[in-house]
């Protein structure tokens, strides 16, 4: 029998495209839309409730919140702008010539005497009248209104806090809402019908393992999908770049994430988390801004129309080019209902490169407080899959152990390094791994900058020829690397920290895969993953979910549960 025939049509129906909804929820957007779309629906990913006359206010931010400023972190901030900017003096621009920086108080005197030009009258705010509200149209909240503001995804993970609506309940149900809203409003799909749709939704690589149990009981119970499956970021991002293997660089809002993929399959060992993002990045723009006597002077961080502002301002003017140097004049326009639409003319200097830099001088980050890095751990066993990992751990050991007591305290000093050097075990689980437990971090405070959370990432691969490869394709997606020339900045600088053993013939930065927006190239990549022939296996239905709940999920994931 030919093997043309092997792949006919009988063995492989092509489910279509157009009933495959992605999903990739982040901490500040969510991308939804069909797998055959070229893009997705983009919406701020949070929920505005009214509240009950009496009820407690909770408004989260739409920016990571500012720590106070006191007079240590001032200092600590002003020293790494002083070292950023010394690094700027002392680099060369391409026609050879020396770079200079225009001194903050010249900044400042202009911008103290620039002053507001009215443009129009603007409109009023819009008549608000449900009492849910949800993504872009938040927005559109006037701040007085009685309304408490949720975002259910926080640094990348759940938003659970001990105010009203932080429970893990409320945060489904936030996310039941918006997800809903935007499939029945946005992509014309009735609720009813989703029996009929399949789902793939993204998750991060480093997960809590009860949120995943708790996301596909959202979408296979509760939106009601007649089949899903979960992929990790990372995994997305090489399918979405169309690259076999890479070290994925996943800069969002308020999250990186680090991940070695090779074929489709992210190494445990090699996942970090760092608790910075490009909201972060614009707080420290937003302080130098004001060092330097913003001219828009009521500007406020909790308001969120303010906050937009500001990141419109780090999307269009920061940059990594040096060139670039002295004073520029810019001008923005304050648009908010209910005043006139002000023209604002503003000179800036160096902080639009040193706050992108802030990624490779984290202190520059302590503005919005002391941030960590998170690894993946062991985690939990759950009643519903008895007969995990864990289980074999515990049942799979070896039965001559020589002295108990002995062995114990052996173990116990080597337990956070290597918590098994046992041959048998090996076979069975990972052995770079703590106690169990959830999301570990590795010293609270000392956060990496992006240049060494890579290096570390690539030296914990398993093996040395998968470290070469990882050095010679580095991945970098996300909402925060759409920063011109933050990539050669990136590049120059891991070609002087790579070690000599693996100085490949090319170290390569790849930022916008198949001119994609690197924010889009993860959901792309789920969404071309839910059509291979491949993905046949994967996909798990509501029978399957309410018959063995967990256990399918770890049989099925695409991921090393």
């Amino acid at each position: 029998m030919s093997s043309v025939q092997d792949t006919g049509p009988e063995t492989f129906q092509q489910f279509p495209s157009n009933r495959i909804i992605v999903i990739h929820p982040g901490s500040f957007y969510v991308r939804i839309g069909r797998a055959s779309d070229l893009l997705p629906v983009r919406q701020l990913h949070c929920i505005a409730r009214k509240r009950r006359p009496e009820g407690k206010i909770y408004r989260d931010s739409f920016v990571p919140p500012s720590v106070p400023k006191t007079k240590e972190l001032i200092e600590e901030l002003e020293e790494c702008r002083l070292q950023i900017s010394h690094t700027l003096q002392s680099c060369m621009q391409s026609n050879g010539a020396r770079r200079y920086a225009t001194p903050p108080q010249q900044i400042a005197a202009f911008n103290r005497r620039s002053l507001p030009e009215a443009v129009s009258d603007g409109e009023p705010w819009p008549q608000v009248e449900c009492d849910i509200i949800i993504g872009d149209l938040v927005l559109d909240v006037d701040p007085e209104l009685p309304y408490n503001i949720h975002f259910p995804y926080k640094r990348g993970d759940f938003n659970i806090h001990t105010e009203v609506g932080g429970s893990i309940s409320s945060v489904l149900n936030d996310l039941y809402t918006i997800w809903s809203s935007i499939i029945e409003y946005k992509l014309g799909i009735a609720l009813i019908e989703l029996v009929k749709y399949r789902c793939v939704l993204l998750i991060p690589d480093i997960y809590n393992r009860s949120h995943l149990k708790y996301l596909m009981s959202l979408l296979l119970r509760d939106l009601g999908f007649g089949d899903c499956f979960l992929v990790q970021e990372s995994v997305g991002a090489t399918f979405g770049a169309g690259i076999g293997s890479a070290c994925v660089v996943d800069i969002g809002d308020q999250k990186t994430a680090i991940s070695c993929v090779e074929d489709g399959i992210s190494h445990k060992t090699t996942r970090l988390r760092m608790d910075y993002g490009a909201g972060d990045v614009c707080q420290a723009l937003s302080w130098m801004f004001h060092k330097s006597a913003f001219p828009y002077k009521d500007w406020n961080e909790n308001i969120p129309r303010d906050v937009i502002l500001m990141r419109n301002l780090y999307h269009d003017f920061c940059h990594v080019n040096l060139d670039v140097c002295g004073p520029q004049e810019k001008t923005f326009l304050v648009d908010h209902p209910g005043d006139i639409v002000n023209k604002y003319t503003l000179q800036v200097g160096d902080e639009c490169i040193i706050s992108p830099l802030a990624l490779f001088y984290t202190d520059l980050l302590k503005i919005t407080g002391i941030k960590t890095t998170k690894i993946q751990n062991r985690q939990p066993s759950d009643p519903e899959d008895p007969f995990d990992a864990e289980f074999l751990r515990e049942t799979g050991r070896k039965k001559e152990v020589v002295d108990l007591s002995v062995a114990e305290q052996q173990t116990e000093t080597a337990n956070e390094a290597q918590p098994s050097t046992n041959t048998e075990e090996d076979i069975v689980v990972d052995t770079l791994e703590g106690g169990p437990g959830d999301i570990v971090t590795l010293a609270p405070g000392q956060v990496l900058s992006l240049d060494a959370a890579i290096l570390q990432s690539i030296d914990r691969c398993p093996n040395e020829e998968l470290k070469r490869k990882m050095y010679s394709s580095i991945l970098i997606i996300g909402g925060g690397v759409k920063v011109h020339g933050l990539n050669l900045w990136l590049q120059n600088r891991l070609a002087l920290q790579i070690p000599y053993a693996y100085k490949t013939e090319q170290l390569e930065i790849v930022t916008s895969p198949k001119d994609i927006d690197p924010a889009s190239t993860v959901w792309k990549g789920a969404a071309v993953m839910s059509c291979l022939e491949s993905a046949i296996e994967l996909w798990i239905n509501q029978s399957e979910w309410n018959k063995h709940g967990l256990k399918v999920l770890r049989e099925r994931a695409p991921f090393i549960w």
